[in-house]
């Protein structure tokens, strides 16, 4: 196990593709509008060339590096020279605050940053200080060692074929911090070359597929789904070029394979419902069924698609059967930055899939749940701890497992359903328990509604607090009430009586990373969402930007 581990690791696999398959074509970036087109030899050649720089700027071994880029290709390959010179590779959110950046910086005591595809540099350069700066070739930035006339300084690289050894870290990941303080998740190469070799089987891809990468790099589903696949498949990577040309991006680049949070797929489904009110009726219909779904497809650049997941977050089950419904199948997934992406999947592989369940384990996989239900997961991609946090470490790995935090159910098939998260449990005035995110599953599938967070710890009955969407501005606010007052009243009627919903406060100003409601992941800060609106879910205030709808 030990060979191979040492011989399939990721830096292995990418000299053999550029030795066998030097020409064929890896990363696809655009620029302005245009394609670049980028092979494994120059993607080896260029890693080297990288690394034998950060080894004559006498960067120790072990060192870390961090990373500050939105995706392209030159992320991927900034990370690879990273591994070459012998270093730890520390990503970071390219829309990270400078309190954040500073703290992961000086906390991982980073040697070094890459710095490239960015919104916002000149906001977020203070927080990069007395460290060795390196660009990339299309977004140069001022102190900054130029990556071009790099590769011109070392034309022959390290001129050797480094490799490491399993038990070196490899990569830090730094959680978006949901509830406190980033902290540094520890990945061995043996975690990343494990779940490599097994990453095209599980999700089914191979060289003949495409994927188009857009959600962070510095996530570690988006990492493991187009730098692991990538390496390990021979996928082809296309990389969007920004929020505006996004679709048009998708529809050049004809992804066969495509990963969505829930929340890009609510968008699509509000564009589609935009244009087609009536598309699932169309969807149904003999004949003009096929025609209608094959038109959809094409229009989102879905054409050659054959696999679509989501992860990240709940996605509603309303959700699942309407995309089902007009002929694209989401899988959901299950997994977590401490085990690399690597826990569970509704495979399309497998003949089986269950609605409103995160999947089955994966090979290498093992489940239980302990006595709160919480969801414990032994995986080939566990981390090795958090990094200078023993303490913290302890907490969350026992006996080899990693306690997730979330609460679960196991059917007989082995089946694995999230339920919800154990911090996120509060208790109403009557002393009942409530769980938020299984109630928020149900609320986001109603229409307008962006962002749901259920919250009320000493209320009689849990409120609901909504981000409405873009769609809601074309609705009349009182027919907005209405409908809300509707969908709740029989939402709440599947819901236990002490779980029923009595108001819900409709926000039309917009939860964003920026705001610090929502983290790099577009994950939920709660403890952020209850403070901002504490004033008129507590102390009965009037705000104009909030709508307040009793249900009772």
């Amino acid at each position: 196990m030990a060979d191979k581990l040492y011989e399939e690791q990721p830096l292995a696999k990418i000299y053999e593709r550029a030795r066998h398959t030097p020409d064929q074509v890896c990363f696809h970036q655009p620029i302005k509008g245009k394609w670049f087109e980028i092979t494994w030899k120059q993607v080896l050649d260029q890693a080297s060339s990288i690394a034998a720089e950060i080894k004559s700027q006498g960067i120790e071994p072990g060192s870390n590096i961090a990373i500050l880029s939105k995706n392209c290709a030159h992320w991927i390959i900034a990370d690879l020279a990273i591994w070459m010179s012998g270093c730890t590779s520390v990503p970071l959110y390219p829309t990270l605050d400078n309190k954040t950046m500073e703290f992961i910086l000086n906390h991982c005591e980073a040697k070094a940053i890459f710095v490239g595809k960015l919104d916002s540099w000149k906001k977020q350069e203070s927080a990069v200080k007395n460290i060795t700066k390196f660009d990339f070739p299309h977004w140069p930035i001022d102190g900054a060692l130029h990556w071009n006339d790099l590769l011109k300084k070392h034309p022959d690289g390290l001129g050797n074929q480094p490799l490491r050894k399993p038990d070196e870290l490899a990569t830090i990941i730094y959680t978006s911090g949901t509830t406190g303080t980033p902290k540094g998740v520890m990945h061995h190469f043996s975690n990343l070359t494990a779940v490599g070799v097994e990453c095209p089987e599980v999700l089914g891809v191979s060289a003949s597929d495409r994927v188009l990468s857009y959600l962070p790099l510095s996530h570690v589903a988006e990492r493991l789904f187009c730098e692991t696949a990538c390496i390990y498949s021979g996928l082809q990577v296309y990389f969007a070029e920004s929020l505006e040309t996004f679709n048009a991006n998708v529809k050049y680049s004809k992804p066969t394979v495509f990963l969505g949070v829930p929340r890009i797929w609510t968008k699509f489904q509000q564009g589609i419902l935009a244009k087609k009110p009536k598309i699932e009726k169309l969807a149904k219909i003999p004949l003009l069924g096929s025609i209608v779904r094959k038109k959809v497809k094409e229009g989102l650049g879905f054409s050659e698609a054959r696999i679509y997941i989501t992860g990240a977050a709940p996605m509603p089950l309303s959700l699942l059967k309407w995309y089902r419904n007009i002929g694209i199948d989401i899988r959901e997934a299950y997994a977590m930055s401490e085990n690399f992406a690597y826990s569970h999947y509704n495979r399309h592989t497998s003949p089986h899939q269950k609605f409103g369940f995160v999947g089955e384990s994966l090979p290498g996989v093992h489940v239980k749940l302990d006595s709160e239900k919480q969801i414990c997961v032994k995986s080939i991609g566990n981390m090795q701890g958090y990094y200078k946090e023993p303490e913290k470490t302890k907490e969350t790995m026992k006996d080899g497992y990693l306690l997730t935090g979330d609460q679960g159910e196991i059917d007989k098939d082995g089946f694995l359903k999230i339920t919800g998260r154990i911090k996120d449990l509060f208790k109403t005035a009557k002393g009942k328990y409530i769980v938020p995110s299984s109630i928020e599953k149900k609320i986001s599938g109603i229409d307008h509604v962006e962002h749901v967070c259920v919250t009320g710890s000493g209320l009689p009955q849990p409120i609901a607090i909504v981000c409405l969407s873009e769609t809601a501005s074309k609705v009349e606010s009182k027919e907005l009430q209405e409908n809300f007052k509707e969908s709740m009243r029989e939402l709440n009627m599947s819901l236990a009586s002490y779980e029923r919903i009595s108001k819900i406060f409709l926000c039309s100003e917009e939860w964003t990373v920026d705001n610090g409601i929502l983290t790099p992941t577009m994950k939920k800060k709660r403890a952020n969402i209850e403070k901002k609106y504490d004033h008129v879910v507590y102390k009965d205030e009037k705000d104009p930007k909030i709508i307040e709808v009793n249900i009772r």
